[in-house]
């Protein structure tokens, strides 16, 4: 065991556990895969041009090119990383899509097949839609869709997530549909029937007396000549926004149920996290697992619209899991943490701890279990799960164990993402108002204050009628991250270490939203 936790320590700096992180492209499986690994598919990249990307010494920028366009004149850039694995892990996808009813007889309800959707990915500004009279002639919801995927131990998870996560999205808001395209009316708490619009108060009855109404008087609640009143508030009032954002929930735990499916007949590696964002009806949605990120940008205020799930942010989650389930450690940690390894001579004395129901820290006597390897070790990005994976939430990686053993990480691991609401519409937004979302490539070297003042900056000084401001302003971000190469590495402004991890970026600016409305 002491063996098999120093071989895990040493690969803190590295990310996850040592294995080939490109199995799914080069011959690790007889199973064939389910998608091929390429680049974002709105990139119009060529297959020379992919392999010319995964230069881990000159580490390209790539951007938009000029024939291509996303929704809102979104920007978006990326770099491979700096030699982590062979293959840039991360994904993305954008499209713009129209949910219909589903057909009364031989619809398709397979998420892969998805007749009732339409892109229009390629539109200048993706704003055809509603320009052109589409919603009115094919009645629906258009929803406009981005998606960020950062794989580990492999890009099969992030591939397959990034094909089909807006898929599972598009299943359960048609679920909802009749509902959403009401919003005048109450949520129905029975789906199908009218909601209950009536004043769900509870009646007072002053003037009778707790003693005239616990013997039943005339008049009083409980009497034959009075029907007992509903005592308690019998109803939850239901916002549309909740259907959303339940729908988005929903989604992420499907998607993560096809990919442990997917395993057994296909070869999808690894796992990845997953941080989407959808505008509809006036709102923007962010959901996001794992620990990639997404600020809006207002006025110059930064507005965070994500939190990172790792094992820092989580311990108290992990650790009541742990407790409730020891099997699950193998019995081989504890879920006990301490500010650092337990050795065995301090067996009897007094050390700081932390268990699942404190924040602070007390002492406790050490014992011989206490010498068994923490749930949580490390600090900050070099926090490890059961001395394996860095983040606690996302998708996949079902078959992942800790190094050299039997112990299970998934369970650990959750695909719930977090979801938050930004009413878009009820706010006028400038030129320079945009939500930006990266991977933690971006996140682990540039503070959010530092990406808004770097993106305000550059949009100051375009042409605020240039389309392509947005994707130059993304291509800096990811520039600003990644720094130039020095005899010391990547370094970024001040000489600080640059990130050398894969970065993806969207830039979306913010006033469209506006204009669909």
């Amino acid at each position: 065991m002491l063996t098999r936790m120093k071989s895990a320590v040493a690969n803190f700096m590295g990310g996850m556990m040592t294995g080939s992180s490109n199995v799914d492209h080069f011959g690790g499986s007889d199973l064939p895969l389910k998608y091929p690994y390429t680049r974002p598919e709105f990139l119009g990249l060529s297959p020379d041009e992919i392999e010319c990307s995964a230069d881990h010494i000159s580490r390209p920028i790539l951007i938009l090119k000029e024939t291509k366009r996303l929704p809102w004149a979104t920007g978006y850039a990326e770099v491979i990383n700096a030699g982590k694995s062979l293959l840039n892990e991360d994904q993305a996808c954008c499209e713009v899509v129209v949910v219909r009813t589903r057909p009364s007889a031989g619809g398709n309800s397979t998420p892969n097949m998805t007749p009732t959707t339409r892109r229009r990915s390629s539109l200048p500004n993706g704003e055809g839609l509603g320009h052109l009279g589409y919603v009115s002639i094919m009645p629906g919801l258009t929803f406009h869709y981005w998606g960020l995927f950062d794989g580990h131990a492999g890009s099969g998870a992030a591939v397959v997530a990034s094909k089909l996560l807006q898929h599972h999205i598009i299943e359960h808001l048609r679920e909802v549909l009749d509902v959403l395209r009401n919003p005048a009316q109450l949520v129905p708490i029975i789906h199908g029937e009218e909601p209950n619009n009536h004043n769900l108060t509870p009646t007072t009855h002053r003037g009778i007396t707790r003693t005239a109404s616990l013997r039943g008087a005339a008049g009083a609640p409980g009497s034959p000549s009075h029907p007992p009143p509903t005592r308690f508030f019998t109803e939850k009032k239901v916002h549309h926004e909740s259907l959303v954002m339940g729908a988005i929930e929903n989604a992420f735990k499907e998607m993560d149920a096809q990919i442990e499916r997917d395993k057994a007949v296909f070869n999808v590696s690894g796992g990845c996290t997953a941080l989407c964002a959808l505008f509809l009806l006036g709102k923007l949605y962010v959901g996001n697992a794992g620990d990639s990120r997404a600020i809006i940008i207002r006025g110059g205020e930064v507005i965070p619209m994500s939190t990172e799930f790792t094992p820092e942010s989580e311990r108290q989650r992990l650790q009541f899991l742990a407790y409730m389930q020891p099997h699950l450690l193998g019995g081989e940690f504890t879920h006990l943490e301490f500010p650092r390894r337990v050795q065995r001579k301090e067996v009897g004395k007094r050390m700081l701890y932390r268990d699942f129901t404190m924040s602070g820290w007390a002492y406790k006597t050490i014992e011989d279990d206490d010498l068994k390897f923490p749930l949580i070790y490390g600090e900050g990005k070099k926090a490890r799960v059961l001395a394996t994976i860095g983040v606690t939430r996302g998708l996949g990686d079902h078959e992942l164990k800790v190094h050299d053993s039997n112990i299970y990480i998934k369970p650990f691991l959750s695909c719930c993402p977090e979801v938050k609401v930004y009413p878009l519409t009820q706010y006028e937004h400038g030129a320079d108002d945009v939500l930006v979302m990266g991977t933690d490539g971006l996140w682990d070297v540039l503070s959010n204050q530092e990406v808004a003042e770097a993106v305000t900056c550059f949009l100051a000084n375009c042409d605020p009628d240039d389309q392509h401001r947005y994707t130059m302003a993304a291509q800096d971000l990811v520039m600003r991250a990644r720094g130039v190469l020095k005899d010391r590495g990547w370094r970024i402004a001040n000489d600080r270490l640059g990130s050398g991890d894969d970065i993806s970026v969207y830039i979306i600016p913010l006033m469209y939203g506006n204009r669909q409305t």
